[in-house]
């Protein structure tokens, strides 16, 4: 390998990872370069939009656009869950006014005024005063009375209705299972694609999670599970469903729905607190920079959300429409990657955060104190780089959750875990580096430092590894880091 691949993230230093949703507007293979060179580091396939037809050709792609640049890039599945939909609306949409009578039936709607839903079981699951809430929570209709083969509603919030759109059910008991035979065949085949990350969407417990996580492991992949959260029973059990999963979503566009939008703001630095607690990675998505798929700028609002949701402690920010069928995909790219790094200066010279209560799973005891003693020593001695060895990959989250503004570099014999760094805050995955030897990773960290302009002759790097690197061992293997190495760069001999 050359000593500069990844320079487009060594150059710009951006810690907070990009999430872009692939869509019409960027599936071609030099559109998905563009994205690349702006920021990018996981693209999202939207298994709502898409079957295994239309995204194994992106998925390789994706891997043959990594193999060119020589950089990993992770590939995120977003399973479309149960969402519950209208059926077809005669004439496609509805004015909906206060005070309005509609009902729910089943099979045809033959009046105006009747409704019908992809979801069977509804008539027998509402109740009087259940809300229903419709068009993204734009319009509201309560439960008035439950009939034989229909439901009353009335109009409490006008708007209007099209066909197909989503249903929330605030407060409701479903039935439906957390993962349909369409979401669990999206399931195998996203494992069997090597696919890096797979999300469950509307979790409700850590079953759900577990549920998921069964599924790929079954079929050989050690995809990381994303449970989002956007139902308010994952709220209730926040911190179990946070610790079944391996990293969480924000997923704000439902969450909004099924809670009071009000409260939000507030969820969401909960919900990341909590995964940093836990030391899972956070994605906060939905309307980050909205306005960006028809201008090519952004609000003032939008520049604040984005800004607030990294000071909050999110790992990455996620492009939805803004990629997938915007007017601007490569600017709005670009304009988070702005927005993150000035946001981040905020961030120097802060001592590495603490990990008051890391997960007793996460890493060995040692390792830990080891992690903790690097990011220290790499303030303390205003290094300019921190490299770290890792197998699973897991020291390299455990030193991205300090939230050490020193880069750190991610190296490891395995590409899987490679490409799982890439939603690590601050990380950025080296491919090729000698990560057996440690002599060998020294002299590579110090020419590839002073080739990407991160050091010069004279500055420290940090060196995080376990005493099997001492010696040229076959392969790196799973264990303890109980080594760190504070080393002189001497650049170019």
């Amino acid at each position: 390998m050359t000593a500069t691949a990844n320079c487009h993230h060594a150059s710009q230093w951006a810690r907070t990872k990009i999430i872009a949703t692939v869509g019409p507007a960027c599936r071609e293979p030099a559109q998905l370069r563009d994205l690349v060179d702006a920021g990018v580091d996981i693209f999202r396939l939207n298994m709502a939009h898409g079957g295994p037809a239309e995204y194994q050709p992106i998925v390789e792609r994706i891997r043959q656009l990594s193999r060119e640049m020589n950089e990993p890039l992770a590939i995120l599945a977003d399973l479309a869950g149960p969402k519950i939909r209208l059926g077809e609306i005669a004439g496609e949409s509805i004015n909906c006014q206060l005070g309005d009578e509609f009902f729910f039936v089943n099979g045809d709607a033959k009046e105006p005024n009747e409704l019908t839903s992809t979801y069977e079981p509804l008539l027998r699951e509402l109740s009087a005063g259940d809300l229903v809430m419709l068009a993204d929570g734009t319009v509201a209709m309560q439960v008035e009375k439950v009939e034989a083969k229909r439901v009353r509603l009335r109009v409490v919030q006008s708007g209007e209705i099209r066909s197909r759109q989503g249903i929330n059910l605030p407060e409701v008991k479903l039935s439906a299972p957390a993962i349909s035979l369409e979401d669990h065949e999206h399931a195998l085949w996203a494992a069997k694609a090597g696919i890096d990350y797979i999300s469950l969407s509307f979790v409700r417990s850590p079953e759900d999670v577990r549920q998921l996580k069964n599924i790929v492991r079954s079929a050989g992949s050690q995809a990381g599970i994303v449970a989002k959260i956007e139902k308010r029973e994952a709220l209730n059990r926040l911190e179990e469903v946070v610790l079944e999963a391996d990293a969480v979503m924000v997923a704000r566009g439902d969450l909004g729905v099924e809670i009071d939008v009000a409260r939000v703001p507030l969820e969401q630095k909960r919900i990341v607190g909590v995964c940093q607690d836990l030391q899972r990675p956070s994605i906060i998505a939905t309307q980050m920079l909205d306005s960006m798929q028809h201008s090519p700028r952004p609000t003032r609002a939008e520049t604040t959300d984005v800004a607030n949701a990294i000071l909050d402690g999110a790992d990455a920010c996620m492009l939805s429409g803004e990629t997938a069928i915007g007017k601007y995909p490569c600017e709005a790219v670009k304009m988070m990657n702005r927005i993150a790094a000035a946001t981040e200066q905020s961030m120097a010279g802060r001592p590495p955060r603490q990990i008051t209560r890391p997960g007793e799973d996460f890493v060995q005891e040692i390792t830990r104190a080891v992690v903790r003693g690097a990011g220290t020593m790499a303030h303390m001695l205003c290094a300019k780089l921190v490299v770290v060895a890792s197998h699973s990959g897991r020291t390299a989250l455990a030193l991205s959750q300090q939230r050490n503004f020193v880069p750190t570099i991610g190296v490891s014999t395995s590409d899987v875990t490679l490409r799982k760094m890439c939603l690590y805050w601050g990380v950025t995955p080296l491919p090729d580096a000698p990560a057996t030897n440690v002599e060998q990773l020294i002299r590579h960290a110090d020419q590839w430092a002073c080739e990407n302009g991160v050091a010069q002759p004279g500055d420290r790097l940090v060196i995080v590894g376990g005493s099997h690197l001492a010696a040229d061992a076959p392969d790196m293997v799973s264990g303890v880091h109980d080594i760190v190495i504070v080393h002189k760069v001497e650049g170019a001999k």
